[in-house]
C-alpha cells in the first residue's frame, strides 16, 4: 500500500507543480476544474446516483464551472458570498454530525447530489480565486489544512484517550480524537510563525497567515482555530457520507489514497473560510 500511495504522490505533485508556478493562472483553473469534477462523480456514486447519472452530473458540473470562468465570475466572488457560505458550512456541519446519520439518509438522493454540486463548486470558485490572491495565499491555506491533519494524526497517536476520555465522533470516526485536534491547532500555529518570518524576511506579506495577523493577534488565534475547526469538519462531515454509503474511500482513483474527495474534503469548507477572513479583517 505504501508503494502505490507514494508513486500517486509523486505523479500529482509533477503535474500540479508545473502548472501551479510555470503557468499563468488559467491553466490552474483548468486542472482544478478537472479534480473538482471527478470529485463530483465521486459525490454522486456516494449517494445513489446511477454509473451514467454520475458521468453526467459530473459533466454537466465541468460545464457549469467552464460558464462560470467565461463570463467572468472567478474574479468577481463578493466577499459577502465567502462569508454566507462560511456560515452555512458552519451550521451544515452541526446539523450533519449532531445527527449521526439521520438526517442525511433521510435527505432525497436528488438533494443530496445538488447540495454537493453546489459545494464543489463554490470550491472551485474558491481555489480559483485563492490562486488569483497569488500562489503565496493558496499555498499557505492549504498548507494549514495539511499541518492540522498531519498534527492530528502525530498527537492522535501519541496522546489518544490520555488527555480525554471520550473520542472526537466515535460515531462517525472512531479514529478522531479530541487530542489529535488539539495537536493539529498547535502544529497550524507552528506553520503560521513560520510562515510569517519567511514573509517578513523576503517582504510578500501575501500569505493567509499574514493577511490575518494583521488585523490583531486575537483574530489571528480565532482565524487559526476557525480554520482547523472547519478542515475537521469538512473531514467528518465526508466520513458520515462514506459511512451512509458503506464505502471506505471516495473510489480508487487515486491508489494508495483512496478518491479525490478524501484528498479534498477538509478544503470544502476552509477555502470559502480562508477568502472571508482575509478580506473581512
Amino acid at each position: 500500500m505504501l508503494l502505490p500511495r507514494i508513486v500517486t504522490a509523486v505523479i500529482l505533485l509533477l503535474i500540479i507543480l508545473p502548472v501551479l508556478f510555470l503557468t499563468g493562472p488559467v491553466p490552474f483553473y483548468i486542472l482544478a476544474g478537472l479534480f473538482l469534477a471527478a470529485a463530483m462523480w465521486e459525490w454522486s456514486n456516494l449517494n445513489k446516483a446511477t454509473p451514467s447519472s454520475s458521468l453526467f452530473f459530473a459533466a454537466l458540473w465541468l460545464v457549469c464551472a467552464s460558464c462560470l470562468h467565461y463570463f467572468g465570475i472567478v474574479a468577481n466572488v463578493s466577499s459577502i458570498v465567502w462569508l454566507f457560505f462560511s456560515i452555512f458550512w458552519f451550521l451544515f456541519s452541526i446539523w450533519m454530525l449532531n445527527s449521526g446519520l439521520i438526517n442525511w439518509t433521510n435527505l432525497s438522493p436528488w438533494v443530496r447530489v445538488f447540495l454537493g454540486f453546489i459545494l464543489l463548486l463554490m470550491t472551485w470558485l474558491a481555489v480559483s480565486q485563492a490562486r488569483a490572491k497569488g500562489i503565496n495565499f493558496l499555498l499557505s491555506t492549504l498548507a494549514l489544512v495539511w499541518a492540522a491533519d498531519i498534527g492530528a494524526y502525530v498527537f492522535g497517536k501519541m496522546l489518544s484517550g490520555k488527555v480525554f476520555k471520550t473520542k472526537l465522533a466515535p460515531s462517525i470516526s472512531p479514529g478522531k480524537s479530541k487530542e489529535g485536534a488539539i495537536g493539529g491547532c498547535l502544529s497550524v500555529f507552528a506553520l503560521a510563525y513560520i510562515w510569517m518570518t519567511f514573509d517578513q524576511k523576503y517582504q510578500v506579506n501575501t500569505s493567509f497567515y499574514s493577511l490575518v495577523h494583521a488585523s490583531s493577534f486575537s483574530l489571528f488565534c480565532f482565524a487559526i482555530i476557525a480554520m482547523v475547526g472547519f478542515s475537521i469538519a469538512g473531514d467528518l462531515v465526508e466520513s458520515l457520507m462514506k459511512r451512509t454509503a458503506g464505502a471506505k474511500d471516495s473510489s480508487r482513483l487515486l491508489p494508495g489514497h483512496g478518491g479525490v474527495l478524501d484528498r479534498i474534503d477538509a478544503l470544502l469548507p476552509t477555502l470559502p473560510l480562508a477568502l472571508a477572513l482575509s478580506d473581512w479583517m
